[in-house]
């Protein structure tokens, strides 16, 4: 009970002199914000990008590629496969019994980023009609849907938004066709939105596919229709073909940009954390000079070294606390909804994102300057506790 006496005695007199050692304070809260703030700034393309393509799809939609392929890129179905599959059992059908699977295209095309001048790849899909349906959210924000048959577009408001060419009446000179941009649509921020939309038959002889498509886009009647959908597929020896549901094949597709953003966030993150470290040393080891006197007569008064030590590690802890709230208050206010494209290294074409501060990465680095606190105070605490008491005195 005593120790803690002191210790509650120690630290509070510590924080009221605070204001004394000001300057050198802040130098320690600001180091750590700016730590915060790049780690937050930079781990939040990585949530951004995630959360993109995680809210891309639902679970009763599934994408069907060859057997093998790993994008859509690398994937080729037939005619025929496409009907099969579309006519396998667990498809859900449309107010006319059509079944609701859009049989489609995926052509990268050249486009300018409207931010840098530089070129983009962007991707081109070619759809049926029952596409519409198959996506969830989707909705025309300017303009109309294409017309099956002709050469017209229609364009995700991120693509809009992030590449030049893309205004509402704007003509595009793709493969051997001119294209008109006749709508604008948005798709609850899923990756669609940063695609260009067309009717597959019209793209399909624009880049010389005669009948092929790519993949195959289906609604199933309900997510437990999946293994029976999967299984019919697989088991048909017609087609040699691999199933999955969309929302899985979109997620497994961010991985690789993650890897990237982790491997690089985190050294520069511990590299400027060094530096953190090394200013909450001289701040502490100067807070703990200045009070050599008072120290050294705490512990005359029979103060024990335990509540010296974490009297310090408080105060360090503190000015870690407050530069590590305000640094992810700071990459929230600045970064969040910051909207950018990068590529998607499965498709080797732009997604269009927007970065993501989430409650999780405020916390992480928050912990982080913590963490830079409690070992740029261990040492000064340490000194403290050790100071001899009639050297302290004298030297007072």
């Amino acid at each position: 009970m005593l120790m803690f006496k002191q210790l509650v005695s120690i630290t509070l007199l510590n924080f009221r002199s605070l204001k004394e050692r000001l300057g050198t304070s802040l130098v320690t809260v600001v180091g750590i914000a700016g730590v915060v703030l790049v780690l937050a700034a930079v781990l939040s393309i990585a949530a951004g990008f995630e959360a993109t393509l995680a809210s891309t799809g639902s679970e009763d939609t599934v994408l069907v590629l060859r057997g093998g392929s790993d994008s859509e890129m690398t994937s080729g179905l037939g005619l025929e496969a496409t009907r099969i599959i579309a006519d396998a059992p667990g498809v859900r059908s449309d107010a006319d019994g059509q079944p609701l699977a859009s049989a489609e295209l995926f052509v990268v095309i050249n486009l300018l980023k409207k931010s840098t001048g530089t070129d983009a790849n962007v991707p081109l899909r070619g759809v049926q009609s029952a596409a519409f349906e198959v996506r969830d959210g989707l909705e025309i924000l300017e303009g109309r849907r294409f017309t099956p048959g002709r050469n017209e577009v229609i364009v995700g408001r991120g693509a809009k938004h992030h590449f030049s060419g893309l205004e509402m009446g704007d003509v595009l000179d793709l493969g051997e066709v001119s294209w008109t941009v006749v709508g604008v649509f948005s798709s609850d921020g899923s990756i669609a939105e940063s695609e260009i939309w067309c009717d597959a038959k019209v793209l399909q002889p624009a880049y010389r596919r005669g009948s092929t498509f790519q993949s195959v886009y289906a609604r199933l009647e309900s997510p437990e229709s999946f293994d029976a959908f999967r299984d019919a597929l697989t088991s048909d020896p017609r087609l040699d073909v691999k199933v999955e549901k969309e929302s899985e094949y979109f997620s497994d597709q961010a991985g690789i940009l993650t890897t990237m953003v982790n491997i690089l966030g985190y050294p520069i993150a511990i590299l400027m954390g060094i530096g953190a470290v090394f200013g909450a040393l001289i701040t502490m080891y100067s807070a703990v000079s200045s009070r050599t006197k008072e120290i050294a007569t705490l512990r005359a008064l029979g103060f024990s070294r335990l509540p010296v030590v974490t009297s310090v590690l408080a105060e360090a802890l503190l000015l870690a606390a407050v530069g590590g709230v305000l640094g992810a208050v700071l990459a929230y206010a600045v970064f969040n909804g910051y909207q950018a494209s990068t590529l998607n290294w499965k498709s080797f074409s732009q997604v269009t994102f927007a970065f993501a501060v989430t409650p999780r990465l405020m916390i992480q680095g928050v912990i982080y300057a913590l963490l830079l606190g409690l070992v740029g105070g261990l040492f000064p605490a340490i000194a403290a506790a050790r100071m001899p008491v009639a050297t302290a005195l004298r030297q007072g």
